[in-house]
């Protein structure tokens, strides 16, 4: 997927917001996805670092993967790349800007939301084919960071803060201003063995003021 196409995706701009699932178990991941569609997340990734991440992964490509993209977290080299590609997923995230990663990636059909915190990162990742730049880690990429990197990174490559973002309607908006089109949500949505009825109630507090931040 090219970058422009995600920014045209009708999923991406109906719900942008990335569910990132560290810590999750195999024999949770399908009630867990499930759910989150039922809420409205359409993008969901399963970090690498998560145990048996990969079978995971695949249990969700073959439960839900004509309803959202979901993929891998993590994926910071070729080998890992390749053994996430086998899964099937078609959503593959890195912490790091990784040219060959994308590239391959790319070659696969997949859409990559690569890693970058400064505007060297970022070109990397652009002319390597990145459909998203993940601004990582977001605490210390502030609204007015975004907003510089935002006057020099071309309108139709999507930038996502992902990290500390919390389901607050003046933190969600300030980053919209500045240029954010959509967020990573991380412990503030999931939590390894949190209940669906919580997870639930995260997932519509995320919405809700995404929703209100975004008018």
């Amino acid at each position: 997927m090219k970058p422009e196409q995600l920014t045209k995706d009708p999923a991406f701009l109906a719900a942008p917001l990335i569910a990132i699932l560290r810590g999750i178990e195999p024999n949770e991941v399908v009630d867990v996805a499930q759910l989150l569609l039922q809420e409205g997340f359409r993008f969901i990734e399963v970090p690498l670092n998560s145990p048996n991440a990969l079978l995971s992964i695949e249990l969700l490509v073959n439960a839900i993967g004509d309803q959202a993209w979901v993929g891998a977290g993590t994926v910071v080299n070729i080998s890992q790349l390749n053994d996430v590609i086998k899964t099937g997923a078609r959503l593959i995230v890195t912490p790091n800007t990784n040219p060959q990663v994308i590239e391959k990636a790319i070659g696969a059909d997949c859409i990559v939301m690569s890693g970058a915190m400064t505007p060297t990162d970022a070109f990397s990742a652009i002319e390597a084919g990145a459909s998203c730049i993940k601004l990582f880690p977001g605490e210390a990429i502030t609204p007015n960071v975004l907003k510089a990197l935002r006057a020099v990174i071309p309108s139709n490559v999507a930038c996502i803060p992902v990290g500390g973002i919390t389901p607050d309607i003046g933190l969600m908006k300030s980053y919209v201003v500045a240029g954010a089109n959509g967020f990573g949500l991380g412990s503030g949505l999931y939590q390894a063995g949190i209940p669906l009825n919580e997870l639930r109630a995260r997932a519509r507090r995320y919405f809700e003021a995404w929703h209100k931040a975004k008018v």
